[in-house]
């Protein structure tokens, strides 16, 4: 619906809307490459997953998940210059700046899952074993592997742990300046006028984030499936529930989405 809205809105052509549209095809593409697996297995009690399909889940996996990370520290840079420095924001936030940190942010991302992916596809794996999550995930095969994982782990400690740091630092960065700036702010209503503009964002990051460090910081005893059905919640909180309401927060916040969507059905049904 969002991707309907903003395509069917020249007005919506802006770069929130379009950080908006690929937060929303990386939240698509995550429950896209778990959630028919889960139902099928589910329908037909056929747990089993092919050598190559697994890999394919790694990829896909991995590469959502680092997109939806690095748009959301990109949209957290869209709400610190909009707040911190409003009469800059039209020159700094602009289209094809835009464009080309998106095309960096998926190809990146991209080039970055292939490279786990491939190093997974390297390794011989024990039989009679069976993954702790409902689909294919990098530590969780790593467990499983016969043969010596210590250049795994090595690009995943190095390489995977930057990856994952650097949008964090950007958004804890923003948030910081944000926070400083509405601080200062002493015109009424200023405040709730700020929090209205970062408020669906904030939301999402700690939706996001929360989910994963309760799937990959778990305590050791929760790890070794003491608390199987907690981490079953964890795990599907974090790869079905959370992406699948990033884009229904940022559309129930935003005028301009209900607009643009109550004006593309009705002049369909006209």
């Amino acid at each position: 619906m969002i991707l309907v809205a903003v395509g069917s809105d020249p007005h919506l052509h802006t770069p929130m809307f379009v950080l908006l549209v690929n937060l929303s095809l990386a939240d698509l593409c995550f429950t896209s490459t778990t959630v028919p697996r889960l139902l099928h297995a589910l329908l037909t009690g056929d747990q089993t997953i092919t050598h190559s399909a697994c890999l394919s889940q790694v990829f896909f996996f991995l590469m959502a998940g680092n997109v939806d990370s690095y748009i959301l520290a990109a949209m957290a840079w869209d709400r610190y210059v909009a707040i911190c420095r409003p009469l800059h924001y039209a020159t700094v936030v602009t289209l094809p700046r835009c464009l080309v940190l998106l095309g960096a942010v998926w190809v990146g991302t991209a080039l970055h899952s292939l490279l786990h992916t491939a190093l997974i596809a390297r390794l011989t794996f024990c039989s009679n074993r069976a993954l702790p999550y409902f689909y294919c995930d990098v530590h969780p095969l790593l467990h499983l592997a016969c043969s010596d994982t210590s250049l795994n782990y090595l690009v995943a400690v190095f390489e995977g742990g930057l990856v994952i740091i650097m949008p964090a630092v950007c958004i804890v960065v923003s948030y910081v300046f944000i926070v400083a700036a509405v601080c200062k702010i002493r015109a009424p209503g200023g405040f709730q006028k700020a929090f209205s503009t970062c408020g669906s964002h904030l939301t999402v990051v700690l939706l996001f984030y929360g989910t994963v460090l309760g799937v990959y910081l778990q305590p050791p005893s929760q790890a070794k499936g003491q608390k199987e059905g907690r981490n079953l919640a964890t795990t599907i909180m974090f790869s079905v529930v959370a992406p699948t309401l990033n884009p229904y927060i940022y559309s129930l916040q935003n005028r301009e989405i209900k607009a643009a969507l109550v004006k593309a059905f009705m002049g369909n049904w006209g």
